[in-house]
């Protein structure tokens, strides 16, 4: 079963962008050592957009108004991986080999575009149930 989300940003300050959303957006957050900090997000929604082959070709994403947005990763969080994945492999979905990481035992899930979206059992403490206010 699918418990959460886990989005990775990829940033040049990531202890300034974490006291940002620490002190200014007021994300409650777990620190799984140091400094390393997880943030409970409200609820979420995902959407796919299709990539816009006028603004860099192939691969391109489309821009959004403003300033560049950070690049980020989304891996679902699940509490028994084998499980899930046995799952997805009855629904005719074969996952990358397993692999294990200080943080998580992980896999990833091919979408019908060619992408990936990452799938891992959490061996860290979560901020899954923390909320934000």
């Amino acid at each position: 079963m699918i418990t959460g989300a886990h989005l990775l940003f990829y940033s040049e300050k990531p202890d300034d962008d974490r006291a940002f959303f620490r002190d200014v957006l007021g994300f409650p957050s777990v620190d799984i050592g140091g400094g390393w900090l997880i943030f409970g997000l409200p609820p979420a929604e995902a959407a796919f957009h299709p990539v816009d082959e006028k603004e860099g070709g192939e691969g391109s994403q489309r821009p959004h108004a403003g300033p560049r947005l950070l690049g980020a990763e989304l891996y679902l969080m699940c509490d028994d991986l084998s499980a899930y994945m046995k799952l997805l492999e009855a629904r005719n979905v074969e996952c990358a080999p397993v692999h294990e990481e200080r943080w998580g035992i992980v896999t990833t899930i091919p979408l019908p575009s060619g992408g990936a979206i990452g799938l891992y059992q959490p061996k860290h403490p979560t901020a899954l149930g923390l909320g934000a206010t």
